[in-house]
């Protein structure tokens, strides 16, 4: 089986691919004046994401996971998760959502073949949820992910922005609410983009101090499943649900790192707050580029960085998360 390792020794079955980059919330950390388009070129078309797909399955990839901006405007979502699912070598496909089309949409998307899902939800309380976001949607959320709840996905779990002064009192909450839950929520520490430093000083909480609460109060680290995501999970004998922790800023966070992106116009990130983009659309165009994609894909893997710079205020050419799927 072939496999991307990179000057670091560590290997990357884990893709996380845009579909989008529009989004119809308006969040305060992300695109609180909301999406605009800016009239360039379209986003991956069905066929160009099959064939991207077949190219990193190719090199290792086991997991796909399918983000945004928002990936359900897409009206051929389920097309694409269906071309994933039929991909040989894809093993698991998951998807981050905002979750308000998920009672429309999401027992389609779990007979296409969708094996996980995340939704986000930044608060338990309507009304914080409500000036977070931009949108009044929590109620349909929430009947979403009792839907998913009972679809039989492998895993679905819950994110939260952690926000300093808006929703960073609710762990008490969050653990009523996971007693008796068998979901995860998983707390992300506010990380700074290109466009939000002003937000970014006034809210930013380190997940860390969340964390120590946890371990104060019983809570015990999980083992890391290879092509997990970047969270740190924790358990309770007491509690159903799980609790993971993203804490960017954290110590020797990069060292775990196994995921690359490719944004929604076809460009290879090797990292969320990188300094350049490696454009693999134009080797998405016919079948008989495959062999040429899968080497591209495996031959960037040197550049790739031990670690971010957001420490120094690098926040690379990230201009905000919907522009690459977080």
């Amino acid at each position: 089986m072939a496999t991307l390792v990179d000057g670091f020794g560590r290997t990357f079955p884990y893709l996380r691919l845009s579909l989008t980059e529009a989004c119809n919330f308006r969040c305060s950390y992300c695109l609180p004046d909301g999406y605009r388009a800016d009239g360039r070129p379209t986003f991956l078309t069905l066929e160009e994401v099959r064939r991207l797909v077949r190219g990193f399955a190719a090199v290792g990839m086991r997991k796909i996971r399918l983000t945004g901006g928002e990936p359900s405007l897409r009206k051929d979502l389920p097309s694409i998760i269906a071309a994933v699912s039929a991909t040989p070598g894809v093993q698991k496909i998951a998807l981050t959502t905002n979750g308000c089309l998920l009672p429309r949409h999401v027992r389609l998307w779990r007979e296409a073949g969708l094996t996980a899902l995340n939704v986000s939800l930044d608060s338990l309380q309507p009304a914080r949820f409500a000036a977070i976001t931009g949108h009044d949607r929590f109620d349909e959320v929430m009947e979403g992910v009792e839907i998913a709840q009972g679809l039989g996905f492998a895993a679905v779990k819950l994110n939260a922005v952690l926000l300093r002064g808006l929703n960073d009192d609710e762990l008490p909450a969050w653990m009523d609410f996971l007693r008796d839950r068998d979901v995860a929520i998983r707390f992300i520490e506010l990380m700074r983009t290109g466009t939000n430093l002003a937000y970014f000083e006034r809210h930013h909480y380190r997940a860390e101090a969340l964390e120590q609460q946890l371990i104060d109060t019983g809570w015990m680290l999980r083992p890391r499943a290879p092509d997990a995501g970047p969270a740190r999970e924790y358990a309770h004998p007491d509690y159903r649900g799980r609790i993971g922790i993203i804490a960017p800023y954290s110590k020797d966070f990069c060292a775990g790192c196994n995921r690359l992106r490719v944004t929604a116009r076809g460009d290879l990130r090797l990292c969320l707050f990188g300094d350049f983009g490696i454009p693999l659309r134009p080797l998405l165009q016919s079948d008989d580029d495959h062999e040429a994609l899968a080497a591209r894909i495996a031959s960037q893997l040197g550049l790739k960085a031990a670690g971010h710079g957001l420490h120094q205020g690098n926040t690379g050419i990230t201009p905000h998360l919907a522009s690459i799927g977080g």
